[in-house]
């Protein structure tokens, strides 16, 4: 599975933190949770954390769940 890649972070003055990925805005952290994620981008792989925080990232099984025959369309896709 590759690494995701793409995502920056920008701090503000209110104490918040505004996530993006590719440029488009991926979530605002706020408060002890925007503590919590600087506490966590420091100390480890700073695009990981990012993807988690966000929620957009995969999980590696996408591709295999998608050829499963209960998950194929009835009409023979």
């Amino acid at each position: 599975m590759p690494r995701p890649s793409g995502f920056r972070y920008e701090q503000h003055g209110d104490a918040s933190v505004t996530i993006t990925h590719h440029g488009r805005p991926a979530g605002t952290l706020r408060g002890g949770r925007a503590e919590r994620f600087l506490a966590e981008v420091e100390s480890g792989d700073a695009q990981l954390v990012m993807a988690r925080w966000t929620g957009a990232y995969k999980h590696g099984n996408e591709r295999t769940a998608r050829a499963h025959p209960r998950n194929r369309a009835a009409g023979g896709c």
